[in-house]
């Protein structure tokens, strides 16, 4: 059960004193619970017509502690259910009228979106599969978009059709980088990087995974998770060492 909203969104203009937050203090908010919620994110649900802030004078935006907890409901319902939007803004819309609203159950995607990989006696990751309309709605992509996508080798069918939960990610990324003027023809750089370091952690929990014993097949997903997850933060720190040099 979703709880009701304080209070819709904050409309007209702010004044000082009046308890309202820039967005830098809403990203750290929500930072907490949604790692990777960024400011562009937010304006993008604001754009979207489901938070108003308000403006102050000078045309920066301010807001409510009500804009907030709407703003981690939308993450919330977006993370937990791959709701779209437009699904979203109906139920909040309900809400404010006093409405109960059961959610879905939460998406079988969820734990491999979390990072969470099955070991149990299992040679590979295993995970359901995304449908073409059912990735459209989670990831709130056109068809348009999905297929320019897919022609750069950004996004893939998995074997035998469908696509991988993580997929969702990879095209809300590369949609969220789009709006800064990043195309499709940037990101195959990113992506040919991305199968050259899988390579390498293929290659260095090969040999386990060939191995008989079953708890030795499992120690080889849970190396091979571990070492993506090292590979991805030692690729951020030196994306941003080399940002940092090449700015100062």
């Amino acid at each position: 059960m979703l709880r009701t909203p304080t209070g819709g969104a904050g409309l007209g203009t702010a004044a000082a004193g009046d308890g309202l937050v820039s967005i830098g203090t809403v990203l750290s908010r929500l930072r907490d619970e949604f790692p990777e919620v960024t400011i562009s994110k937010i304006r993008f649900l604001e754009a979207e017509g489901l938070v108003e802030p308000r403006r102050t004078a000078s045309g920066y935006r301010k807001f409510s502690a009500q804009d907030v907890e709407r703003l981690a409901q939308i993450l919330r319902m977006q993370r937990d259910h791959y709701l779209p939007l437009k699904v979203i803004r109906e139920h909040l819309d309900a809400l404010e009228r006093g409405e109960q609203v059961r959610l879905p159950s939460p998406s079988p995607q969820r734990d491999l979106l979390d990072g969470a990989w099955d070991t149990d006696g299992a040679d590979r990751p295993t995970a359901a599969r995304l449908g073409r309309a059912e990735l459209l709605a989670a990831a709130e992509v056109t068809e348009a978009e999905l297929a320019e996508w897919e022609s750069y080798g950004l996004i893939a069918q998995a074997d035998g059709g469908g696509y991988d939960a993580e997929t969702v990610t990879v095209a809300k990324l590369v949609a969220d980088l789009g709006r800064f003027g990043l195309e499709p023809r940037h990101l195959r750089a990113v992506k040919a990087a991305a199968e050259r370091e899988a390579g390498l952690v293929e290659q260095m929990v090969a040999p386990l995974r060939r191995h008989r014993n079953p708890q030795t097949r499992a120690h080889a997903e849970a190396t091979a998770k571990e070492l993506a997850g090292l590979s991805v933060r030692l690729h951020a720190a030196l994306v941003q060492t080399a940002l940092g040099l090449r700015l100062q």
